[in-house]
């Protein structure tokens, strides 16, 4: 630093710093200090770096104090959800466990309880037997064989509720589909959902209170496997009714060239009601019985050529026209399915078809309803 420099300096401490006199008087005696530039500048020095350090170690303290504050506040929050989850945990425990007891009495009486439902569910899964896709729709869920005693009476409670609602489900959508088949062959699926399960105790009951009694379980469970019976006889009902009725196909691997209603004739064009539904095929084609029954007429018919005509009871007639051979007989009963002969083209034909007509009490019915239907329950 040069000369001039340090003069300047020197010239702004000393107007900053003015020299100071100090007198004390003590004992009758005065003595004096001076306090010069330099000294000043010295103590304020030490004084300023005394309070930074006091200052920086103050805020050092508060910051480490505030964050162990913040630390262990968010531990007691941590810890004080947790509490309360063990706590929640437990009440909810000690509330199944008191309404169990409460219910039962004891684990002999719950276990007895369990065992009643299970009995309940025997009667209703055993009328399920036979019914496609049941077996694997309605098997049991396993139980933690690990579970303490109670939690695993629970579980297989749990279990009956689950298994009973499938068993719900899958009868009334089962139900709901033949329902659906009916309706798109124009019939009234009610008049046909009777004739399920006979002398059935889960039917016969007049309410779930009365069926409750019977079974020895609660009247809630009660009432799931009174829906469920309803369901699956209705189920029964709809599938041996679909069963008698004309849903099958008279011939297979053939054509539809015909459908039902006015039409032009194909001999004199003149437009003419036509009774039934034409399928083409080659010559001596197989033609099938669509439902069983017995059969009323295997002969030549005005028009129709050789025709054999089948009565399924319940007001129902089909007819199978212009074969050209017939292996059936009247007075016969045939079973759905069964061979009735074949394709040709005798009668009132312009070539080799099958004319089939479907009557219901004495009025034509459009056979393709019946087709669409039969085919919509032999997909499900």
């Amino acid at each position: 630093m040069s000369k001039k420099s340090f003069g300047r300096l020197r010239d702004v401490l000393e107007q900053t710093f003015p020299e100071r006199h100090l007198y004390i008087r003590s004992n009758g005696e005065t003595r004096g200090y001076v306090l010069s530039s330099g000294k000043q500048f010295g103590f304020t020095v030490l004084a300023s770096v005394a309070v930074t350090w006091l200052a920086i170690s103050t805020g050092a303290v508060m910051f480490i104090a505030l964050s162990e504050s913040a630390s262990e506040r968010q531990i007691s929050l941590m810890k004080a959800q947790s509490e309360r989850w063990v706590a929640d945990r437990q009440a909810r425990l000690d509330s199944a466990t008191k309404q169990l007891t409460q219910a039962s009495g004891s684990l002999d009486e719950l276990a007895s309880t369990v065992e009643k439902r299970h009995g309940a569910l025997i009667h209703i899964l055993k009328d399920f037997k036979n019914v496609p896709g049941a077996a694997a729709t309605l098997s049991p869920a396993p139980v933690d064989e690990a579970l303490p005693p109670i939690e695993r009476i629970y579980a297989v409670r749990a279990e009956q509720e689950r298994m009973v609602g499938k068993a719900e489900n899958f009868a009334k959508s089962r139900a709901e589909r033949l329902r659906l088949a009916f309706r798109l062959a124009g019939l009234n699926p009610a008049a046909y959902a009777q004739g399920g399960s006979n002398a059935n105790p889960l039917l016969e009951a007049k309410d779930s209170k009365e069926l409750a009694q019977y079974l020895d379980v609660d009247e809630g469970f009660a009432s799931r496997i009174r829906n469920a019976a309803i369901n699956l006889n209705d189920m029964r009902g709809l599938q041996k009714s679909s069963e008698t009725l004309p849903f099958n196909r008279p011939s297979y691997n053939v054509r539809t060239t015909s459908g039902f209603g006015v039409r032009f004739d194909p001999i004199n064009g003149r437009p003419r009601s036509h009774l039934g539904l034409d399928f083409a095929g080659p010559y001596l084609t197989p033609i099938y019985s669509t439902a069983p029954g017995i059969v009323s007429f295997s002969g030549v018919r005005s028009g129709y050529g050789n025709a054999v005509e089948i009565d399924h009871g319940n007001g129902f007639k089909t007819r199978y026209a212009h074969m050209q051979s017939m292996s059936v007989r009247a007075g016969q009963r045939v079973a759905v399915g069964q061979r009735l002969g074949a394709m040709g083209s005798t009668g009132r034909s312009t070539g080799v078809h099958l004319h089939y007509e479907v009557w219901l009490n004495g009025r034509p019915q459009n056979p393709a309803r019946f087709v669409k239907a039969g085919d919509y329950v032999q997909q499900n």
